[in-house]
C-alpha cells in the first residue's frame, strides 16, 4: 500500500499516513480484519484510502515490484511493531514520523526485527518520557491554570498527573471526560501506556 502510494501515485509517505491514520483501513488493520490484511492487495487498499479521506479515484495503473522498495519494508516492520505491542498506529506515527522511520531502512532493513522493534521502543520511550495530559495540553497551547479553568479538575490534580505522580489510568472516568473535553481529544489520548 505504502509502496504504491508512494513510488507510483506520488504521494509524500507522510501526507499519505496522514490519510491513513484517518481512514477505515487504519482501524480494520488494527482490528486485525483479514479481509483488509491478507484479502487485499496494496493497490486496493492505498484506493480505499484515498477515496474515503480525499474522495478521489486513484488512476495509475496497479503496480507490483519484484524487488522490495524502503516503502514495502516499512509497511510490513510497522504492522508487525503495532500488532505485537498492541499499539496504534497513530500512537507510533506521533512519536516517530514515516518519513523518519524510513530512515531506519538502511541499517534496519537486513537485520532481524527485534532490531527495528528495540530501535523504535526506545525512540518511543524518548517520545512519551512526557505524559499524555503534558504533551495534549502543550499541543492545545494552554497553560495548567486554563486547563483547570476549562475542565474543572483542580489544578493540584493536573499537575500531579502531569509529573506522574498520580496515575491517569485510574483516575475517576468524568475527570478523564473533562480533560479531554478541555483538550479537545478523545479520553483514550489521555492514558499512558504501560511500560514496555
Amino acid at each position: 500500500m505504502i509502496d504504491f502510494a508512494v513510488n507510483t501515485c506520488g504521494y509524500d509517505i507522510d501526507e499519505f499516513f496522514d490519510m491513513f491514520l484517518a481512514s477505515n483501513v487504519c482501524k480494520q488493520f488494527e482490528n486485525g480484519n483479514p479481509a483488509y490484511i491478507a484479502g487485499k492487495t496494496g493497490c486496493e487498499l492505498a484506493r480505499l484510502v484515498v477515496a474515503e479521506i480525499r474522495g478521489i479515484e486513484i488512476e495509475n495503473e496497479d503496480a507490483m515490484y519484484l524487488d522490495k522498495s524502503p516503502e514495502f519494508w516499512l509497511g510490513w516492520a510497522l504492522c508487525y511493531y503495532v500488532w505485537l505491542k498492541n499499539y496504534s498506529f497513530k500512537y507510533v506515527i506521533t512519536a516517530v514520523p514515516a518519513g523518519d522511520m524510513i530512515g531506519m531502512y538502511d541499517t534496519m532493513h537486513e537485520a532481524d526485527i527485534t532490531k527495528f522493534v528495540s530501535s523504535l521502543g526506545e525512540r518511543l520511550k524518548t517520545f512519551y518520557k512526557k505524559s499524555a495530559l503534558t504533551r495534549l495540553r502543550a499541543a492545545a497551547g494552554i497553560s495548567q491554570i486554563e486547563l483547570a479553568e476549562r475542565s474543572g479538575v483542580n489544578i493540584r490534580a493536573i499537575q500531579s498527573y502531569e509529573q506522574k505522580k498520580r496515575d491517569i489510568n485510574k483516575a475517576q472516568f468524568q475527570v478523564v471526560l473533562n480533560l479531554a473535553a478541555a483538550l479537545n481529544c478523545e479520553p483514550v489520548e489521555l492514558l499512558e501506556k504501560q511500560s514496555e
